[in-house]
């Protein structure tokens, strides 16, 4: 049986750890992964995820992640029930996060959450002009020599 999930998204709040009575780290966040394709507005929409992540590689993604961080997961689906105080079954399915990926640093991050996000997407996937430089828009010409490649 095979049970993986990879997703690419952003922090929608800054990850808390939390401590179990064992003494060991879980931290619950959600991530916003943008959909594929754009709605009748010509806007993208995305699915807010459920994810966890246990032990010491929770507390590092605590201490190097805050809402709006980029990030990519790898783990598995998994759902679990329980009753709440009106009795009735409540069913949860969530992402266990194996491991994970920073993929954009810190200033830049920074950079991101200094400008506000009333000028900036905090879940858009087109990256920014001024750091893609293979982008159709960017006039900065990429200077590649025979040697450079691998073939």
């Amino acid at each position: 049986m095979i049970n993986r999930v990879v997703l690419v998204g952003r922090l929608t709040k800054d990850p808390e750890v939390r401590y179990i009575q064992s003494g060991t780290a879980v931290v619950s966040f959600t991530l916003a992964v943008n959909r594929q394709y754009t709605n009748q507005q010509g806007q993208r929409e995305a699915d807010f995820i459920n994810c966890v992540i246990w032990r010491k590689p929770a507390e590092n993604f605590a201490n190097f992640t805050k809402k709006g961080s980029l990030v990519g997961i790898d783990g598995r689906l998994q759902t679990r029930n329980y009753e709440n105080q009106q009795g009735q079954r409540v069913y949860v399915t969530e992402v266990i996060v194996d491991n994970f990926a920073l993929l954009e640093s810190k200033s830049q991050t920074e950079q991101r959450n200094d400008k506000g996000m009333e000028n900036n997407n905090p879940f858009s996937d087109q990256p920014n002009q001024n750091v893609d430089p293979f982008s159709e828009e960017s006039t900065d010409s990429i200077d590649i020599s025979d040697d450079d490649l691998p073939f």
